[in-house]
């Protein structure tokens, strides 16, 4: 047993009669011989040993000796928190030391509770914390979206005078943000004197965690005037996901180099963000690239590939990707099984879907949650199979939810079937999760029939129900910032420069037969006011704003908040080919790849 080796080897530990003369200069000697023992252990059996010995010769009352131990337990590879703790009730009096060690191994050990209780603890015996207690504990206030804890534990840093502390200000920016209260989160950031890279990071990533990505990008640049940069992974991690939640591909991009001038070997998960950011940018190829060129790969580097690939309308290639995976012997998981029906939903690959939605439950015995349900709704809704798609939500084992009677509302409003969509919107109104989108679509159902009656209730049920339309958005990077632009907003100083160039659009338009589609204007308006309000979709503000800020045959992305209406897809379709520009679009269901007159998407989305 090594555990007996190790004391063998030192046999010289046990009390003799060898002893030294001078008794104070042997227990010093011996407690030396413990402490290097205690950092050769490699097993908990072995630890127990030489805790034995230092309790044999009693030196487990020395503080330095007992924190040794205690640290030794709670962070070696072999690490014990239950018996850290039975070290730790033993101590009569516990310093400040001893605690920070137990309630980092804690939070070590994800045991949040036990580390807040710790803390509290702490005070009733009247230990006083110090500035390495407060990151230890704010973290767990973090991992707990614990805030009123939080702001508590905030007070306790004032009344010991460590609010201006570098590394507790850091922790507390960090706590506020994972808690979702970036205000205060801010506040702390402003009132510090002194701002290290770490605390940049801290708030970069806190504007990230509640999805201020506009914000996240502003405030790197800020930093970077400052001159308080670091090519620091968590930043430019941060940095990468910014530009992946707002198609900002210029900026990824950037952040990759830095990230590759930096970083000697950048892991598994840095490497499946940026591949998730270039294909959400639109950059499917260098997605691929970056996929291809990995040697070691994981569920998520294939469900961030599988997903891309259905987004952009590559069902087949995400099948055969899948199909790698499984022969790989990587077992794919419901979140993969999602990724591949939803590719397969994209690309009208009925019967391939229908057939993994039945491998996926009799081979590989996954149950079926709400999204795969969705998924397969979708994916027969899209292909017109709308009776067969609300059969299946009849004979489902589980409830259908509002994802599932949306995916048939969706449906029945792209194949005009009313009735089917006055079911699913009824079953959305009775549900808790209320959407105001869920309005929109059968007010416009009704809008396109020309009852403008109901439109008119259902308006009115959405104002009572207090609910407000979401405006129609759409964000463009040009010349490495990006840019909104909203439906029919007039305020921004360039608006009248756009104008004139959606007017010349418009113009060039006429040539190629171009005649706007009035049915998506869901008001009771004459023609000449519709085409006026389909002049205003931020799509068309976005491209038109692109096309005089860029250069000649250079590409366009766009990101926008809301599905695609089809007179923005055809609009866009023949731009491409007028102004011989490649324009990549991502709504909120997928990719649109414009180029030549034609989309990736071949009219079916």
């Amino acid at each position: 047993m090594m555990g007996t080796s190790v004391l063998n080897h030192n046999h010289h530990l046990l009390p003799s009669k060898d002893l030294p003369q001078s008794l104070d200069s042997s227990l010093k000697q011996k407690e030396q011989e413990c402490l290097c023992l205690l950092k050769k252990c490699k097993s908990l059996e072995e630890f127990k040993q030489v805790h034995v010995q230092i309790l044999k010769l009693g030196l487990f009352w020395d503080s330095f000796c007992s924190s040794s131990l205690l640290s030794t337990c709670a962070f070696s590879d072999w690490s014990s928190m239950d018996y850290a703790c039975s070290i730790f009730q033993e101590l009569d009096e516990p310093t400040t030391f001893h605690f920070n060690t137990m309630i980092r191994g804690y939070v070590n050990n994800m045991n949040f509770e036990s580390a807040l209780n710790l803390y509290a603890d702490m005070f009733q015996r009247e230990v006083e914390p110090d500035n390495f207690t407060y990151p230890i504990v704010l973290k767990a206030c973090a991992r707990l979206a614990a805030i009123e804890e939080g702001m508590q534990i905030h007070g306790h840093v004032f009344k010991l005078g460590l609010e201006d502390d570098l590394f507790v200000q850091n922790s507390l920016i960090n706590m506020y943000g994972k808690c979702g209260d970036i205000e205060l989160s801010c506040a702390v950031f402003r009132r510090m004197e002194e701002k290290s890279v770490a605390s940049w990071s801290a708030i970069i990533a806190a504007h990230a965690s509640v999805g201020l990505w506009r914000e996240c990008l502003m405030l790197f640049e800020d930093m970077s005037r400052e001159g308080c940069w670091r090519a620091e992974e968590s930043i430019l991690v941060s940095v990468v996901s910014a530009c992946t939640h707002l198609g900002a591909l210029h900026l990824g991009r950037c952040a990759h180099g830095a990230l590759l001038r930096n970083i000697t070997e950048l892991n598994v998960a840095v490497r499946t963000s940026l591949m998730d950011m270039y294909v959400k940018c639109g950059s499917l190829q260098k997605g691929l690239c970056l996929f291809q060129n990995m040697t070691k790969r994981n569920q998520l580097s294939y469900s961030v590939i599988i997903s891309g690939l259905g987004l952009h309308g590559h069902g087949r290639q995400a099948l055969r990707i899948f199909s790698e995976m499984v022969e790989e012997g990587l077992e794919p998981d419901d979140v993969i099984y999602v990724g591949v029906l939803s590719a397969c939903s994209h690309s009208g690959l009925v019967e391939e879907g229908l057939d993994i939605f039945n491998r996926m439950k009799n081979e590989y015995g996954i149950k079926p949650t709400m999204q795969h349900y969705g998924c397969v709704v979708d994916l027969m809704g899209r292909a017109g199979l709308l009776e067969e798609a609300f059969e299946l939500v009849k004979s489902m084992t589980i409830k259908a939810n509002d994802i599932i009677w949306r995916s048939i509302l969706s449906a029945c409003k792209i194949h005009d079937n009313l009735k089917l969509g006055e079911v699913a919107a009824e079953n959305l109104f009775r549900s808790s999760s209320h959407n105001p989108s869920d309005y929109l679509v059968l007010s416009n159902m009704y809008a396109r029939a020309q009852q403008w009656e109901n439109v008119a209730k259902i308006r009115t049920k959405m104002f009572d129900d207090g609910f407000v339309q979401t405006p129609g958005y759409s964000l463009v990077e040009v010349k490495r910032k990006v840019y909104q632009f909203v439906s029919q907003d007039k305020s921004n100083c360039k608006s009248g420069k756009i104008y004139e160039m959606i007017h010349q659009m418009e113009w060039q338009l006429r040539f190629e037969g171009y005649m706007a589609d009035t049915s998506q204007v869901m008001l009771d308006v004459d023609e000449e006011e519709k085409r006026e309000k389909l002049k205003g979709h931020s799509q068309k503000l976005a491209i038109a704003f692109a096309l005089i800020h860029t250069s000649q045959g250079s590409a366009i992305r766009i990101t926008r908040n809301l599905r695609m209406c089809t007179d923005c897809h055809t609009y866009t379709k023949l731009i491409s080919m007028i102004y011989e520009r490649e324009i990549t679009v991502r709504d909120r269901n997928r990719f649109h790849r414009f180029k030549d007159g034609n989309c990736s998407c071949r009219d079916y989305w």
